[in-house]
């Protein structure tokens, strides 16, 4: 037997690997199947449940704690506990519990079939449940040896995501990060990082004479010629493949049998190592400054990781959008057209898998071509499939390896399918270089927990400071090693962990939550779609187009596309739908590439709608504050029922200037505020509000579909919106 007091860290921690390969890995995964079971339920159904695993939790690490070192002496004695003061704690501390308890009363209800505004629903049981057994212990995965098992589940973890988006597990690498902000920012650093890395190591061969041996190193360009690096020019150098930069750490080392020492002389000659004032001085004038691609709906994180990095945020550039909020090919490729005339190299290439507006899924498949169309033209670069929302909607249409007991795809609430041009955009993910994808978003589990995938797990390398060219010798280091991040909770990724073992990656898990929300969503987009009755002061137009209005169907044709869907899908019951092919079929293709749709009032002034976009505004801006939570200076109460509002809802505005006239004007048109001539009223954004359907169980309540109710509820506030403006008016 080997004693403990001279194993060193890096064996343990190899031992640790062998363990968490046997028993932690999530690759055979099969799950639950009864729905039923994975959530608390609107009305705390499953109390029972979360209350006995909870003090299950709290019994065992209890044990845990007096079982180690059993012969420790307590501090905390029956004496101390009989005493006035330690009573008198006691009794504060529960009174200031008491108090806390009542104040969150006032929290957002996300739980409930009336919450449709924010990307959070319900958390999974095992969600919670995990976070909470491992927040007992308060790892911290920033390192292996303040977290050796919550470390473990997060490696694990990272697998999981990587298989469910389509990755080699083998060679791809991810990892539990506080939210996808972070994980983009991380991207957009490995991704700078490896643009300029073949400059550094030109630049490193050249002034290091430890390195002149490699002076002949010769490398694949993206017309498929070999070149010795050091002929190439800077433009050249920060356009080669990513999958070439990748290759340099072990060609160098094989090729000239290179020792780490030599290697790491290449990180003195780095971007990270010496910042853009004095590495600019390597790329002379053939290389502009660096830039991002990303769409007109792209997050708020993207100009924010430009401006941390110093890329600057003037440096993200816009991919303009169609009518259906998707980034459009003929922009991107303008924007790219422009970098290779004027030698700006793409630091980064971004298509939004489900935008935070509206769910828009970009065209993947068609951005990927393009890269490597423009690779043979000389300009390479990565990109990056912002997940962070869609990520988990990949399990959608991942058949199930080990299908749970009872799992079946009958059931009164379908799942139903992304349409074929999602399809096609996830069936290309695999292709990216990194994925962003947030577990506590999709994946219904408690904050913290976003995630970023790499495709090759060596991009990790490239953020890893002074790694980059040091052997691991199949040393698997620290998950806290690479990233941005210090410390970070265990927990989270303990979470995600129990959570993908209960409930799978696949069609008969997260696939089956999300399907069903899916075809709530399309569900509650006809409802509103339709809600409009002749004699309603109001009319209700939708973001995302009618197929009708997307095959530019004449008006009466739009027309009677909008009567069938008020009387063969609003009224009908799931079983109904089921039944009905033609129904289903055009239910499929309703709504957004996912779960959140958009939709603007307008309000009808004499008979007629009004013209004026302010009007409009102000209406939509109205039924907003009415539908919305705000923080409460009152004392903490339990709040009563009409102060709450009957449906929970969020708003937003489109921007011509950021998602563009043609966009903007056609939803203004369809709205009935056409565009006046006068520039003032040209650049006013338009009020919208949005609705985000988590819920998998709306539609088949114990007393049946409650789409009716929010839609109602909705009504009336329209209603007396519009009436209070009239007032005002």
């Amino acid at each position: 037997m080997t004693d403990q007091s001279t194993t060193t860290p890096r064996l343990r921690y190899a031992e640790a690997l062998e363990r968490y390969r046997s028993d932690f890995d999530l690759s055979d995964a099969s799950g639950t199947a009864t729905l039923a079971a994975w959530f608390l339920g609107p009305k705390a159904e499953n109390q029972w449940l979360l209350e006995d695993l909870l003090l299950e939790a709290v019994r065992s690490h209890a044990a845990d704690r007096r079982e180690l070192y059993p012969d420790d002496p307590a501090y905390v004695t029956d004496e101390m506990k009989a005493t006035d003061a330690y009573e008198q704690d006691v009794k504060h501390l529960r009174a200031e519990f008491d108090t806390l308890l009542k104040s969150l009363r006032g929290s957002v209800p996300a739980y409930s079939y009336r919450f449709q505004g924010h990307m959070n629903w319900d958390l999974t049981i095992p969600g919670i449940v995990g976070y909470f057994a491992a927040m007992l212990s308060n790892p911290n995965n920033v390192a292996a040896e303040a977290s050796p098992v919550t470390t473990l589940l997060e490696k694990a973890v990272g697998q999981d995501l990587c298989r469910l988006l389509g990755y080699p597990v083998d060679s791809s690498w991810g990892h539990i990060t506080c939210d996808g902000t972070v994980a983009n920012l991380e991207a957009a650093w490995s991704a700078r990082n490896l643009t300029y890395h073949p400059v550094a190591v030109a630049e490193a061969i050249r002034r290091e004479p430890d390195l002149a041996v490699a002076r002949n190193l010769t490398v694949l360009l993206p017309d498929g010629s070999e070149h010795r690096l050091l002929d190439l020019t800077p433009w050249q150098l920060v356009n080669l493949p990513p999958q070439t930069v990748l290759d340099l750490p072990a060609k160098m080392r094989v090729a000239y049998q290179l020792t780490d020492a030599q290697l790491a002389l290449v990180n003195k000659h780095t971007i990270q190592q010496l910042g853009y004032d004095t590495f600019r001085a390597y790329l002379k004038d053939d290389v502009a400054p660096g830039v991002i691609l990303a769409p007109a709906t792209m997050h708020y994180s993207w100009p924010k990781a430009a401006a941390v990095l110093g890329i600057g945020r003037g440096n993200v550039r816009t991919v303009d959008v169609d009518l259906d909020a998707r980034a459009t090919t003929q922009a991107r490729r303008e924007l790219l057209d422009d970098c290779l005339r004027n030698h700006r190299p793409v630091l980064l290439d971004v298509a939004v898998m489900g935008s935070t507006e509206l769910s828009a899924v970009d065209p993947l498949a068609a951005i990927l071509e393009l890269r490597e169309e423009y690779g043979r033209k000389g300009l390479c670069y990565p990109v990056h499939a912002d997940a962070a929302w869609g990520g988990y909607f990949a399990a959608v249409k991942r058949p199930p390896q080990l299908a749970p007991a009872g799992w079946t795809r009958a059931r009164i609430t379908p799942d139903l399918a992304m349409s074929d041009y999602v399809n096609e955009q996830y069936d290309a993910l695999h292709r990216a270089d990194s994925i962003s994808i947030d577990p506590h978003k999709a994946g219904y589990i408690p904050y913290p927990a976003g995630g970023l995938c790499y495709r090759d797990k060596r991009q990790r390398d490239q953020v890893a400071l002074g790694a980059a060219y040091l052997d691991q010798g199949g040393f698997d280091a620290s998950v806290g090693f690479f990233g941005i991040e210090g410390s970070k909770p265990g927990a989270a990724a303990t979470g995600v962990y129990l959570s993908h073992r209960v409930i799978s990656n696949d069609a008969a898990g997260y696939g089956r939550i999300l399907g069903q929300a899916l075809f709530n969503s399309k569900r509650l987009y006809a409802a509103i779609r339709t809600m409009a009755r002749p004699d309603d002061p109001f009319t209700v137009t939708a973001v995302q187009r009618l197929p009708a209005e997307r095959a530019g169907a004449s008006p009466q044709d739009i027309d009677r596309q909008i009567a069938y869907i008020r009387d063969h899908i609003v009224p009908r019951s799931n079983e109904e739908l089921l039944q009905d092919p033609q129904a289903m079929e055009l239910l499929s293709e309703l709504g957004s590439d996912q779960i959140i749709i958009g939709y603007a009032f307008n309000p009808v002034v004499d008979g007629r709608p009004n013209t004026d976009l302010t009007v409009a505004n102000e209406l939509n801006h109205r039924i907003n504050q009415r539908l919305s939570i705000l923080p409460s200076t009152v004392e903490p109460r339990i709040p009563l029922p009409d102060e709450m509002p009957p449906l929970i809802l969020t708003g937003s505005e489109f921007d011509p200037a950021v998602y563009g006239r043609p966009f903007v004007d056609c939803l203004r048109t369809r709205l009935g505020v056409p565009t006046g001539t006068e520039a003032a009223d040209r650049d006013l954004p338009v009020k919208y509000l949005i609705s985000t359907t988590m819920d998998p169980w709306m539609t088949d309540t114990a007393t049946g579909d409650f789409i009716p109710h929010l839609v109602d509820a909705l009504r009336k506030t329209v209603v007396r919106c519009v009436d209070d403006m009239q007032r005002v008016l």
